[in-house]
């Protein structure tokens, strides 16, 4: 069966088998050493300089190291303004309103991008705002927000910026120069490793001054623990180990850039195929990823007449969430995953939709 569905991916053989390896406690130095590669790899994929940046890792899901990053990195006295516009933004504002931290909200529907004009009176009108958070690739309609425009706007109002990067991290680009603070992903989208292991690329001059609303998810605990070659809790080993080995073919296989082109020729050669079939897509290429593209269901025809069809041929695509589950489906790129595999999929489609 092979995912399309925005992770968990399919693993390369490579990756599985790293699943493989035997038992390891958490309190001896070989843990340590496989922690200690995963965090310099991860730092790696950017070109980050560890003396300023820290890569901090989280036994839980990409949402653990969102609620990481926004529960510590926003100052007990600060104030968020959270970009939102589909459903991970809209959960960032839950877990802001969760911890009681001070927000407010730009918000927007489903189908629009975020609109900069208002996000920056947004800033002007509310001088107290510290940090702004933004979904980078949202995964609702595939859109990926105009980052570099976002944090130019931080950059002139002298905000810090947080960015939930977790399905858009080791494939599409991201530029740390700004005023990002940290950037929250996982270990099971982008870069082909195993649910269960997530982690914040974070300023170490934030961490330094991370306030501790929460006990489990504490980020700066994490960091500190981790520079002296540590863990506060018993972390899923062998995610780590697949994490660590799914890094090694990262990089194998030419980083973040051969990532990003992969998926795109992926990505392109399902929007031509559809397209032949009378199956729109949503965005243009140049709004949307390259991990995920958004269609809309073809007239007369239901999510679950696709979605068993496909299944039943090897496939699982993803349904819309929310009111756009009527309207559209999803389909990624990500994993293991060839041209032949697309060809493969276009045919499915072909065979369900003459029917």
């Amino acid at each position: 069966m092979l995912l399309l569905n925005p992770g968990p991916v399919t693993l390369s053989e490579r990756v599985r088998k790293s699943l493989l390896q035997t038992d390891l406690c958490h309190r001896e130095s070989e843990f340590f050493d496989l922690q200690d590669e995963a965090r310099q790899r991860l730092l790696e994929i950017y070109a980050l300089d560890p003396t300023a940046w820290s890569a901090v890792l989280m036994t839980g899901s990409g949402t653990a190291a969102v609620e990481s990053m926004i529960g510590g990195l926003v100052p007990a006295q600060g104030k968020l303004l959270i970009v939102q516009n589909g459903v991970y933004g809209e959960r960032i504002a839950q877990i802001a309103a969760q911890y009681g931290i001070a927000h407010t909200l730009v918000t927007h529907e489903w189908m629009e991008a975020p609109d900069l004009a208002r996000i920056d009176a947004a800033l002007a009108a509310d001088r107290a705002i510290t940090h702004v958070a933004v979904i980078h690739h949202e995964t609702t309609t595939g859109r990926l927000n105009d980052l570099p425009a976002i944090d130019k706007l931080c950059q002139a109002r002298g905000v810090r910026l947080l960015v939930d990067a977790v399905s858009s991290f080791g494939a599409e680009a991201i530029d740390f120069g700004g005023n990002i603070d940290a950037v929250a992903a996982t270990a099971n989208k982008c870069l082909h490793g195993v649910p269960g292991a997530a982690f914040v690329i974070a300023r170490r001059d934030a961490l330094a001054s991370a306030t501790s609303r929460t006990y489990y998810l504490d980020i700066a605990r994490h960091a500190k623990l981790q520079d002296q070659r540590n863990t506060p809790f018993t972390p899923s080993v062998h995610a780590y180990y697949a994490l660590v080995e799914a890094l090694r073919e990262h990089r194998d296989e030419g980083g973040w850039q051969a990532r990003h082109q992969r998926y795109a020729a992926l990505a392109e050669e399902v929007r031509s195929g559809l397209a032949a079939l009378g199956v729109e897509a949503l965005w243009p290429a140049a709004q949307s990823s390259v991990v995920l593209r958004a269609y809309r269901l073809p007239a007369g025809v239901t999510y679950e007449q696709l979605h068993d069809g496909l299944k039943a041929r090897g496939f699982v695509i993803y349904a819309g969430q929310g009111g756009l589950s009527s309207q559209l489906f999803r389909i990624s790129t990500m994993g293991a995953l060839h041209a032949s595999d697309m060809h493969r999929l276009i045919a499915g489609f072909r065979e369900i939709l003459h029917r």
